[in-house]
């Protein structure tokens, strides 16, 4: 049991390391040329105003400028970051998956089968005689 519990804790801190440098990697090396592509858009300041701050009124310049006016925003750029970070850890995890399985397959079939114990020996003595 013990095992499978350091097994889980160091799953968990891989997984949790794993999962900065996949946002790093979208919010710094795969949106931006994205964003240049679509027309010059930053997704990480890619929001829409719902309601505006009570200290400035929009438009904003940036998603920071309106949480510190206090407007409320719905942040559509950063939900997209989100998603493609998740759609990269999720698309890791099933091919460490499919390796593991696959390794478990060959595992299995390279296993040679178990000598008997003696208590099936005797056993087996026993039904033999028993048949005769």
């Amino acid at each position: 049991m013990r095992g499978n519990v350091v097994d889980l804790a160091v799953g968990m801190v891989v997984g949790t390391a794993f999962s900065g440098i996949v946002k790093s990697l979208v919010d710094d090396v795969i949106m931006p040329p994205i964003g240049l592509l679509i027309g010059g858009v930053d997704f990480s300041n890619l929001f829409i105003t719902l309601k505006d701050g009570a200290k400035v009124v929009g438009p904003y310049p940036s998603l920071a400028a309106a949480k510190a006016a206090g407007a409320v925003t719905l942040n559509i750029g950063t939900f997209i970051n989100t998603i493609i970070s998740f759609l990269i850890i999720a698309a890791a995890i099933f091919a460490v998956i499919q390796f593991l399985n696959k390794l478990q397959r060959k595992q299995v079939e390279e296993a040679p089968p178990a000598e008997p114990s003696e208590e099936v020996l005797l056993l087996r003595e026993i039904r033999d005689s028993l048949k005769k």
